[in-house]
């Protein structure tokens, strides 16, 4: 029986900041992820902002970073583009386009650096509840079994959390919230910007959108998300569709495949129980309107880990206790995903010739400069339906 105080189940980028700051507060700490390599296969878009990475501590590194991005494309079904620049307004994946399977090790790093012991090819199989002291956890490395006992669980294991499942709480996404993505990184892109990200609305993703995200001067990930509950198809196929018919890709050829789940319904209302915490996608801690959950999935990490260190030194894990994370996750990152999981369902409900006209309409727009009565009046002009359905969601 290996004793811990904190044990972190899953290593992406929220499960290794939440043992760095675990370790940094004094507490012992265990993380464990099931893969035999961190940060591989990735499944992710790689997109993370500049104030992201500043409000987490972290300093950019050429390690890790791929493409600085200035800017972003939006497309409409019929190729209509409105261009966003940083310099203007605050875009929520604009900063830089990562290599995660370098950026996943940094981060794991880092926790070990801070005192956290990593172990890999360790797979989680169950966990039990010992009254007040703790949880046992079984697990399973290289085909040996053994224990952990820990005083506070923090999991991070993903999407449709099994350890969180496992403590009694309801994380899981509804099928209308978990988007099925599928991406390619391609060689052979021809991006009219390869500084600037682009996110492609309508049919063309039912329920959700696509993406094409630089890497290089040919290189990006290409990809896009689906609603099961919207279309008969997968993703992949969809994918397919996409990858023929974008002038950017067309001739473009794949180097890799990753295909998961994205939830994309904001946050659950209960993140902890008794000695245990929730954090990243796990928590749904993503973006509803992009997808992305790096930069919010660390700060939902560094706010578990923190208080996973002064519930050690107050000697109480209790729900109450641990409540304080529940907290401060709503202030920091709760309030910004319920603004864009309106912007999203706004999104979602119009037609593509709605998003074509207001696409047409917004395309020579400087968003820096147009006030709140031009916008009302632009949607007024180009489709009063579109209005309606705004004001009905705000």
């Amino acid at each position: 029986m290996i004793r811990t105080d904190v044990l972190v189940i899953g290593a992406g980028p929220a499960g290794s900041t939440a043992a760095k700051h675990a370790a940094l507060g004094g507490a012992d700490v265990i993380l464990v992820d099931k893969k035999s390599e961190i940060g591989a296969p990735k499944r992710c878009a790689e997109g993370v902002s500049m104030g992201g990475l500043e409000s987490l501590g972290i300093k950019p590194n050429p390690q890790w970073i791929t493409r600085k991005i200035e800017g972003v494309r939006l497309v409409s079904p019929n190729g209509t583009s409105v261009w966003l620049t940083s310099d203007r307004v605050e875009l929520p994946e604009a900063g830089y386009i990562l290599e995660r399977k370098v950026f996943d090790k940094h981060m794991a790093m880092d926790a070990a650096r801070a005192g956290s012991k990593i172990m890999i090819k360790t797979l989680a199989r169950s966990l039990e509840r010992k009254d007040d002291d703790g949880y046992v956890v079984n697990l399973e490395t290289m085909g040996e079994e053994f224990q952990i006992k820990a005083r506070i669980i923090i999991a991070a294991d993903g999407p449709e959390s099994r350890v969180a499942r496992w403590a009694g709480l309801k994380t899981a996404a509804k099928p209308k919230d978990m988007e099925s993505a599928a991406q390619f990184e391609m060689v052979g892109v021809e991006m009219e910007d390869n500084h600037c990200i682009e996110f492609y609305f309508g049919s063309v993703a039912p329920g959700g959108y696509a993406w094409i995200f630089p890497k290089g001067d040919d290189i990006a990930n290409v990809g896009l998300g689906v609603l099961s509950t919207k279309t008969n198809k997968s993703a992949y196929e969809h994918l397919l569709e996409f990858v023929e018919d974008c002038p950017a890709t067309k001739d473009a050829q794949p180097v890799e495949l990753n295909i998961g789940g994205d939830p994309v319904g904001g946050m659950p209302k209960k993140l902890v129980t008794d000695g245990l915490m929730v954090v990243g996608d796990a928590a749904g801690q993503v973006n509803p309107l992009t997808g992305g959950g790096i930069i919010s999935g660390m700060t939902g990490g560094m706010l578990a880990g923190k208080v996973a260190a002064e519930a050690i030194k107050d000697d109480d894990t209790s729900k109450g206790r641990l409540r304080e994370y529940e907290k401060l996750s709503y202030d920091s990152i709760g309030k910004e995903i319920d603004k864009y999981l309106k912007v999203k369902d706004y999104m979602l409900s119009l037609s593509d010739k709605e998003l074509d006209s207001i696409a047409e309409a917004f395309k020579d727009v400087e968003f820096e400069k147009i006030s709140t009565t031009e916008l009302v009046k632009k949607l007024v002009k180009v489709s009063p339906r579109a209005l309606l359905k705004l004001g009905k969601l705000f």
